[in-house]
Parts: C-alpha cells; structure tokens; sequence
C-alpha cells in the first residue's frame, strides 16, 4: 500500500517548523554568542540543511546578523520586539525614576527583576563605574532561592512555584530558604549575602500591582561589610514601595 500523501506545511517527522526556529534562537545564550552554522546544527540537533534553510529565513527577518567571521548572532529585530513585552517595558518605565535615585543613594548597584518561571530575569541594571564585581547582566536570569531579588519573588510566587522550587533542593538548603521566606512575609525585605565573584550584600523588596500581588523586586548589591545590609532595607522598601503606587498599589491603611 502506498504511504498516504502529507499535506500542509509542517516537517514530514521531528518538530514543527516554528519549533525548530525557536531552538536556533534557543542556542543563543551569555556563554554562547556567536556561532556557525555547524555549531547551530550541533546544538539544536536539527539537521545542517535544515539549520541553514532555517537561519535564512531568521536572517531576512532579522532575528539573526551574521558578525565579522560570519558567524551566527542575535539580530536587533528581536530586541526591538523583546521590548514591546509589557512586562520589561511597562514596568522599566515606571520604575527607572526611582530605580535611578536609589543608585544615586547607593552608588553601587540597583536590579529590577521579574519571575519568569522558576528563575528571576533582570529587567534593568543601573551600576556605578567603580561598583563591586557581579554577574548580573540585563536580560540574564538568576535562581529564585539564591539570589536577594530572587527571593523576594519567590515569596511573593503561588505556593506551586514555592513547593516545586524548594522540592528542587537539598532538604538543608530548602530548610535554609524557608526560612528566609518566612523572613521576606515579615519584614517585606530580603537579606542576601553571597561571596563569589565578590563578597556582596543584597537588600531586595517586593513591588505590588493594584490588587496586591508581586510584580517585581528591587534592590541594591553593595560591597560585603561597607554598611549592615538592614541600614538599606528602609530606603530600598521605600524605593519598591514608590514603584508600587505608579502601578496603581494602594497599600492597606494602618489604624
């Protein structure tokens, strides 16, 4: 028997085309900029033929460039469309004012992050020329239980989340995050010091939309041991707080 004729535009077998055009953008990340069309191949495990037909069309729409060596990288096409994202967008716009007067007051830095899934992802960065040494970069994502905005997000997440992320860890460490949870719930402020690539502290707050729920963390990383981390928390607060009210929060009056 002959085998039925396939009709449509989808791949005769694997993944739909869209897919598949989705995974080369995939392959893109802080580590990997750049890449041929054999590295694309490998990475994504689509086919060459199919890789270089795919890149194509990615190329004439401007997702994809090709740099000096010819190589693979990230198109401006998608930037501009990345920052149309509510979000990124809406948010950064109503936060930068205040995000720009606390870095004036630290004079380090100041991060502005969202949830996405299960890891923290960096809408803005301000950083101060002779700022300590830090990985985050706009754009980057950061682990919910290891990182001050991280927390803050994860404490303000829907129990699934909190559930999923803390049954990822070890029971010491899901221990430990629990408790700096039950920490963020009380005082509306996360507390985070880490040492690698430089002793930091972190002092993160959460930003609430107009029906209470979280949005969005801010805080400062400053060097380890330049101040107590709890000297920022008011004015951090105060900055998430300030953020809060351009996006509609009225927080419940006391008394």
């Amino acid at each position: 028997m002959d085998a039925p004729v396939r009709r449509g535009k989808r791949p005769a077998e694997g993944d739909p085309v869209v897919v598949r055009a989705l995974a080369l953008l995939a392959a893109f990340d802080a580590e990997h900029r750049a890449h041929s069309l054999a590295d694309l191949s490998r990475r994504t495990g689509i086919p060459l033929s199919t890789t270089f037909r795919l890149a194509g069309h990615l190329l004439a729409w401007g997702a994809l460039e090709k740099d000096a060596d010819d190589r693979y990288v990230v198109g401006l096409r998608l930037f501009e469309v990345a920052s149309l994202a509510p979000r990124s967008h809406g948010l950064r716009e109503v936060a930068l004012p205040y995000l720009e007067d606390l870095h004036e007051l630290s004079g380090q830095h100041v991060l502005f992050a969202v949830r996405e899934g299960d890891e923290a992802l960096l809408v803005e960065r301000l950083s101060s020329r002779g700022a300590v040494e830090i990985d985050y970069r706009v754009g980057g994502r950061m682990p919910l239980d290891d990182t001050g905005v991280g927390l803050v997000l994860l404490a303000g997440a829907p129990a699934t989340v909190r559930s999923r992320c803390l049954a990822a860890l070890e029971p010491a460490a899901a221990e430990r995050v629990r408790r700096r949870l039950d920490d963020v719930g009380r005082h509306q402020v996360a507390v985070f010091e880490r040492s690698s690539p430089a002793p930091v502290s972190s002092v993160a707050a959460p930003v609430r939309d107009s029906l209470g729920h979280t949005l969005a963390a801010v805080s400062v990383v400053v060097p380890a041991g330049s101040a107590p981390p709890r000297a920022y928390a008011q004015v951090v607060r105060s900055t998430a707080l300030a953020v809060s009210r351009g996006l509609g929060h009225r927080p419940p009056r006391v008394g």
